[in-house]
């Protein structure tokens, strides 16, 4: 099993859920606002006056087989809303309740 950690600007949290729905991923745990900047070139999402944007973040475990397809479908996204910011992180889940 996979721990997939995905941030996003707060306008892709429908197109992100989409693609869930789509790739029969059903659970996950979703962080309305979360705020940050990108590592390389990315604006910073803080929610304040001078960098109003903001962020949210969901968490999905997933079988290892389901992995590539999401994030490939998360890389097609990112490609077409780069502006936004699309940040996806792959981790190992050693056991689950």
């Amino acid at each position: 099993m996979k721990a997939i950690l995905i941030t996003y600007g707060q306008s892709l949290t429908r197109p992100v859920e989409d693609l869930l729905d789509k790739l029969n991923i059903r659970g996950f745990t979703r962080w309305t606002e979360t705020f940050g900047r990108g590592s390389e070139n990315g604006e910073p999402h803080y929610g304040t006056h001078a960098w109003p944007s903001k962020n949210g973040s969901l968490l999905a475990v997933v079988p290892d087989s389901d992995v590539a397809a999401l994030m490939a479908a998360l890389r097609r996204l990112n490609g077409q809303a780069e502006q936004q910011g699309l940040s996806a992180f792959v981790w190992n889940i050693e056991e689950k309740l």
